[in-house]
């Protein structure tokens, strides 16, 4: 699926509508002590765990790789048009967790991106479409910065085979 944009009267990109996002399943299956697998009902599967488990994410780890893929993937078409298909990007959130309060208390994206085929008004002008991208259509961080309700956990008998 191609991203459609349009250029408004002011010269400006504008980003239209992104499309409902899939309601496949999504759970977690325990493994062991404090280890599970997550899974997605087209197939995709993730192992979570402490660090201390090894090769898994923990949960704070997947917050941040959703953040910063999110933010790719919201940016992507902006960048592609101005560098090519086959530009390279590598974004970080590295931000430290608040151990006193068990939470990431601010999770910056960073993208390191090669933009020296550009001037420095072209530069400008493809960072705040491409900001405009991320603030638009990045459903993390935009459930993060709208601060998300969480309402409390529900319990309940085991659900039918395939955890779905």
């Amino acid at each position: 699926m191609t991203e459609q944009r349009t250029i408004n009267e002011t010269g400006t990109d504008e980003i239209p509508p992104v499309t409902p996002s899939p309601t496949d399943p999504l759970w977690v299956e325990r493994n062991g002590t404090r280890t599970y697998t997550g899974f997605s009902g087209r197939g995709a599967r993730v192992e979570i765990g402490p660090a201390s488990a090894g090769a898994v994410f923990t949960p704070g780890e997947l917050l941040k790789v959703a953040l910063a893929a999110c933010a790719g993937m919201s940016s992507d078409s902006a960048f592609a048009r101005r560098l090519g298909d086959d530009y390279a990007v590598t974004i970080r959130v590295e931000d430290p967790k608040l151990m006193s309060e068990d939470r990431y208390p601010v999770l910056t994206e960073k993208f390191e991106i090669d933009l020296s085929v550009l001037d420095d008004a072209d530069r400008e002008r493809l960072l705040i479409i491409a900001q405009r991208s991320i603030d638009k259509t990045c459903t993390v961080g935009r459930t993060l910065k709208a601060g998300a309700e969480v309402p409390p956990a529900q319990f309940g008998p085991p659900a039918q085979a395939g955890g779905a």
